[in-house]
């Protein structure tokens, strides 16, 4: 069983916890100082790292017979807007010898570059291209950073929690012009608010299960009885 599998069902999932929190302290002792916390929650190892110490640290996990972290399973961004270093970029790792994975976080801010690890895990070229390209996430020394899923003249990181739904801009094919126009987003419809509690629109009493329907309406027929 892998390390990131829920402990839901495991024979003694105290004894699966420990051997995990173990790994994470071993780790820990083996990084030099480039791990800054171990947490295990929902059966899941995850390690805190300064974004300065993660290719080392990287490194070390793939080199080390012990773990043999070899392959970068996926990178991602999260995107706190309330916290200093707002984002989290965050490292995926399986072994496939030790039959374990975990997840490594570094935080930083929209303007402190993280270090690539694409010297260390090549396929990370891309992963870190899509965290810039979403999150806006600067990576030192990357061969080749640049958008990756959103047009060239794209303006904003489409993931940042303060980017609007609708986005800025849209495009349409002009006939006239016979080319892919931008615009300023249109919406000539307003918003609808729907109710999605409720699998009745204009119920005249409440619903068993609609939690929002605290007390019955008056003059209303009472709900039908259930079954």
């Amino acid at each position: 069983m892998s390390a990131t599998t829920d402990l839901v069902g495991v024979s003694n999932p105290g004894a699966a916890t420990a051997d995990l929190e173990a790994l994470g302290e071993a780790i820990k002792a083996d990084s030099a100082g480039a791990v800054g916390g171990v947490h295990v929650v929902f059966g899941e190892l995850t390690l805190t790292a300064p974004a300065a110490r993660i290719v080392d640290l990287l490194a070390m996990l793939r080199d080390n017979p012990a773990y043999r972290f070899v392959q970068l399973i996926d990178l991602c961004g999260v995107d706190y807007p309330e916290r200093p270093q707002r984002f989290e970029v965050v490292y995926h790792l399986l072994s496939m010898t030790q039959n374990k994975r975990i997840r490594i976080k570094v935080a930083t801010d929209e303007d402190t570059p993280v270090p690539s690890v694409v010297a260390v895990h090549p396929c990370a070229d891309w992963f870190e291209r899509e965290a810039f390209d979403m999150y806006g996430v600067f990576f030192s020394g990357h061969p080749d950073l640049r958008r990756i899923l959103t047009d060239y003249g794209f303006h904003g990181h489409p993931l940042r929690k303060d980017f609007p739904m609708t986005g800025y801009v849209e495009v349409r094919w002009d006939e006239a012009l016979k080319r892919v126009i931008y615009e300023p987003v249109k919406l000539p419809q307003e918003y609808r608010a729907f109710d999605f509690l409720s699998p009745w629109e204009g119920a005249r009493y409440a619903l068993p299960g609609d939690e929002r329907a605290d007390t019955q309406v008056p003059g209303t027929p009472p709900a039908p009885p259930k079954g």
